[in-house]
């Protein structure tokens, strides 16, 4: 009987966002267990109060910093849970440690690599094209159909608690957001700068919506880097009044409180768009040509939507295309084309057209 489940899931936003799937998928599967994730300090608070998790467990900086200080936490960690499952999304060297000190846990489950035949007893092909990462994460819990039904929940969901939203909203309005127009969080920026899109294109497309549903744009962004681009785009829209540079979270949890406010989500492909959709926000995203929008869109629908250079033209494909030449192809009347649509549907009730 599987009693005690420990699913280590590291590193970015987005990956965490995207394998809560997981959880709630265990939490179906066994709802009498016990559910613990193992997350990086400073992203575990946007898993609070989730109802497939019982416990969050974190690794600071200092946790990780140091071999011998994160193997002895991941030890503890391992003997206080006893645990009977261990379901590994990523099988890294770093989360091999979990398998090592629960080699008495007769379910250790991890997608196949060639270093952990020893530590994962039950090891599971993911590289399979045309599956997006959730239903490649969720094939992690095929080997359990052998003593069970198991439960396959695709969704990926974030949760508030109750007064957040509102707390947010209301911070927000400080701010100067007028939430009687259309509200639109634009992640106009990345971390690595190649992988935004153009920015006088993006600078087009902000300025039809503008013109268009006389919107209010948030601009998103974190860190210096992604904080210069943001600025500098703004000072190409003339600091536009219907802009809003300065509305920002401190945390991860109040940034997921200001997206469950807005009417949409519109930008580059990243951590944000996972949690706007996990909050149902409906989004259009851009996908940089090395990025598979198939992977990286799971559950596609009318209401969360991508473009990619793969998506315009076969010529894109083209291997002697540099990769500037490849994201050309994402023109503005073509992002405009897929985000109209979009927009006149789900800012219908705040809509005035100019």
């Amino acid at each position: 009987m599987i009693k005690r489940i420990l699913i280590p899931r590291f590193r970015r936003v987005g990956d965490s966002v995207l394998s809560v799937a997981l959880c709630s998928s265990l939490r179906k599967t066994f709802p009498g267990a016990t559910i613990d994730y193992v997350l990086n300090e400073n992203i575990a608070p946007l898993f609070e109060g989730h109802p497939d998790i019982d416990h969050l467990i974190t690794f600071s900086r200092e946790d990780t910093r140091g071999t011998l200080a994160y193997i002895k936490k991941v030890r503890r960690v391992a003997r206080e849970g006893r645990y009977d499952l261990i379901v590994d999304p990523r099988a890294t060297p770093r989360t091999l440690w979990f398998a090592l000190f629960s080699l008495s846990a007769p379910w250790r489950i991890g997608r196949k690599k060639r270093y952990n035949v020893l530590l994962h007893n039950h090891r599971v092909e993911l590289k399979i094209e045309g599956k997006d990462e959730v239903e490649r994460t969720l094939m992690l819990l095929s080997p359990l159909e052998r003593v069970t039904d198991v439960v396959y929940d695709r969704d990926f969901k974030l949760y508030l608690a109750p007064g957040e939203k509102e707390e947010a909203r209301q911070a927000m309005e400080q701010q100067g957001v007028d939430f009687s127009r259309p509200v639109i969080m634009c992640a106009v920026a990345t971390q690595l700068p190649y992988k935004a899109w153009d920015m006088d294109r993006t600078r087009q497309v902000l300025a039809r919506i503008i013109e268009t549903y006389d919107a209010r744009l948030i601009f998103n962004y974190a860190g210096k880097v992604e904080e210069e681009t943001a600025r500098r785009l703004y000072r190409m829209m003339n600091s536009h009044p219907n802009v809003s540079i300065d509305v920002n979270a401190p945390t991860l949890r109040g940034l997921a409180a200001m997206i469950a406010n807005v009417d949409f989500f519109f930008g580059n492909e990243g951590g944000p768009r996972h949690i706007s959709q996990a909050l149902d926000i409906p989004s259009l995203a851009i996908y940089p040509p090395h990025i598979s929008k198939t992977k990286w869109l799971p559950n596609a629908s009318a209401r969360f939507q991508g473009i990619h250079p793969y998506d315009l033209s076969d010529a894109a494909r083209d291997k002697n295309l540099s990769y500037l030449e490849k994201y050309d192809f994402v023109t503005v009347d073509e992002v405009w084309k897929r985000l109209k649509p979009m927009l006149d549907l789900y800012l219908e009730g705040k809509m005035k057209r100019r």
